[in-house]
């Protein structure tokens, strides 16, 4: 049941799938050279060896604890590329040869800027020591010049591959999670953040609440006017909930015209008054063909120990009763007494 599991989470993480190979790789590949240097007596490419090792096993091991994968990789950029540096000073025209899978390594676990920084001290480090001490690493001026042109063309093709590669997984990660017409994210997302949210309650006692959001009527709109008129309704009422929320409040689509809003850090008095605000700045702000445009919200807050899904169909149940109440209505929790954007106080 726990392979599965960690296989799970290998696929849907890429950068943690990519540091758990490449540090696997590192741990199968070094250790026995680390063995055959502590017997033959060069101690200090020993040791290094063994440094990479063990430094590799405790940022895979930190990296699946804690989820963080930018520590890990920046600290295992850090010092393969140190030891990487002293081994090929150690032992000369042989240790060049690291250098190589080091460009790629560096490459995968950092981004493309900071792979190509730390490439660029790489072999600014070793040229310079050759310069300094003719023969210790190159064996001539023009095979130090092959390995400088040679380094810079991978790193270069690297660097475009990292990049490419990088910015497409970005794009496709966001196509994943947001809602192509509005640019609100969608209900993949929203489980996971409220998932989440679950998560901080139980183990910090944050608080969190949601407003489910429906738009009034909007199936008239659509028949009267036309799909495209009521897309254009979606999209500005997105950007004006967006424009009406506090930064760190999450915006979702998780129905045709159904919204919902992720409040963190806010109680319930706070949660009834952002749904109030923001029913009174759709009242003066949203307009579509027909007129002016209303919602119905329903409102919950997460208790202590409950899941997620509970506190949305809470939310939802309330939002039922402000539409059953008559619409352009609020209820949050255990409020029974739904506000009419008329009777709304002016902020």
């Amino acid at each position: 049941m726990r392979i599965p599991r960690l296989l799970r989470r290998l696929r849907n993480d890429f950068q943690l799938s990519i540091i758990t190979l490449m540090g696997l790789f590192g741990v199968i590949g070094i250790s026995p050279y680390a063995v055959y240097r502590l017997a033959t007596g060069n101690f200090l490419v020993g040791v290094a060896d063994i440094i990479i090792v063990f430094s590799t096993v405790l940022a895979v091991l930190y990296a699946w604890r804690t989820g963080d994968t930018v520590k890990p990789g920046i600290y295992l950029a850090a010092i393969f590329s140190t030891a990487a540096t002293l081994i090929a000073i150690n032992l000369g025209v042989n240790g060049l040869f690291w250098i190589y899978p080091l460009i790629l390594f560096n490459f995968f676990m950092v981004s493309p800027g900071k792979a190509l920084i730390a490439t660029t001290l790489v072999l600014t480090t070793m040229v310079g020591y050759g310069q300094l001490h003719p023969g210790r690493v190159f064996e001539s001026d023009y095979q130090m010049v092959s390995f400088l042109v040679t380094s810079m063309m991978a790193s270069t093709l690297t660097y475009i591959f990292a990049y490419r590669t990088r910015s497409q997984r970005d794009q496709l990660q966001q196509l994943a999670i947001q809602d192509p017409l509005t640019g609100a994210r969608n209900r993949r997302a929203m489980n996971e953040e409220l998932r989440i949210a679950a998560s901080m309650r139980r183990r910090h006692g944050n608080n969190y609440g949601v407003l489910v959001m429906d738009l009034d009527h909007f199936k008239r709109i659509n028949d009267s006017y036309g799909h495209q008129a009521g897309d254009q309704v979606l999209v500005d009422f997105v950007e004006l909930i967006k424009r009406s929320s506090r930064e760190g409040d999450r915006l979702f689509r998780f129905g045709g015209e159904e919204f919902l809003l992720l409040l963190p850090n806010t109680a319930k008095a706070g949660l009834q008054a952002a749904a109030q605000h923001l029913q009174q700045q759709l009242a003066e702000h949203l307009k579509g063909p027909g007129g002016m445009v209303t919602m119905s919200v329903g409102g919950a807050t997460l208790r202590n120990a409950e899941h997620w899904e509970s506190m949305l169909k809470r939310a939802d149940q309330r939002l039922y009763r402000a539409k059953n109440a008559g619409r352009n209505c609020v209820i949050v929790d255990d409020d029974d007494v739904p506000h009419n954007r008329h009777e709304l106080p002016v902020s």
